[in-house]
């Protein structure tokens, strides 16, 4: 079982990867995040191989079905899913989305999100609390992307963010890719985001490609990052130090190759910056 902290930059494993991760020996990757949902059917060739690569590479764990904003009650059959095969993998964190996929009426598979309410601080932060005593750890919060606001918005989403982490005692899983569009989408300040997220409460960093669309960014993970969100990547680590970060890429899925080489210059950058990250025990 892999033991070693979470450092440095790794990448998601996706399955056309799988195979080619396995049987290249030599091949040299810090740590891979787990996308839970695509591993959760007990048993199987699926659970077998992801078992083997838990052998090889520190894993974090990461899911998109559990609507912690959602209205409905907290899906504990999900949780009691998770948790075990986090467990036997050696996974060292979890995350989940500030967002909702519906409610008891209706069901989808984006990830939606909350209005920056008082109110919504406190709902989410009960569900989050409820799911850190199922799991008996802190999880990791992540921002998603937006395409319109809420008139009902009493907060900025930094705002937002930092009530929640603060009330819930999670830490975060900033993804600059999905504030970047958020900002363009809505004619906002990212800075502003940035710096209103607590960074001590920072243990991730996501970084994808987005869609570039007649009118607005779509957050489709189907492309290389883009140069503008490197740079706001780059000056955030020359801030705040070198957080453990990842490259998403779920559609258009590259070459295993492909995908090492965008994750190789978050790997220079945070070598360039040599600046180890400060604050929380964000290796715990």
């Amino acid at each position: 079982m892999a033991r070693s902290g979470i450092t440095g930059a790794g990448i998601g494993l996706r399955t056309p990867h799988v195979q080619q991760i396995l049987a290249d020996e030599n091949l040299e990757i810090p740590w891979l995040e787990v996308l839970a949902d695509n591993w959760l059917v007990e048993g199987g060739l699926n659970q077998h191989l992801l078992m083997r690569i838990s052998e090889r590479f520190p894993l974090v764990f990461h899911s998109v079905g559990l609507s912690l904003g959602g209205g409905n009650t907290l899906d504990v059959d999900y949780l009691n899913k998770i948790k075990p095969l986090k467990q036997a993998c050696g996974g060292h964190w979890y995350s989940e989305h500030a967002s909702f996929s519906g409610n008891n009426d209706f069901k989808v598979a984006d990830l939606l999100p909350l209005p920056y309410t008082d109110e919504a601080v406190m709902h989410i932060s009960n569900r989050i609390k409820q799911t850190q005593d199922l799991l008996g750890e802190r999880i990791l919060l992540e921002n998603v992307s937006t395409y319109m606001s809420c008139k009902h918005n009493e907060l900025s989403e930094g705002e937002f963010i930092a009530a929640i982490a603060e009330e819930a005692d999670c830490y975060l899983l900033l993804d600059i890719n999905n504030a970047f569009v958020t900002s363009v989408n809505l004619d906002q300040q990212l800075q502003a985001f940035l710096n209103a997220v607590p960074a001590r409460r920072v243990k991730q960093i996501h970084l994808a490609g987005f869609h570039q669309k007649d009118d607005y960014l779509l957050d489709a993970h189907n492309h290389p990052v883009d140069p503008q969100v490197w740079q706001a990547y780059q000056d955030y680590i020359q801030l705040y130090g070198n957080i453990p970060t990842m490259i998403e890429w779920d559609s258009e899925i590259p070459t295993l190759g492909r995908l090492l080489q965008e994750r190789q210059i978050a790997a220079d950058m945070m070598q360039f910056n040599a600046k180890p990250a400060a604050g929380v025990d964000r290796c715990a």
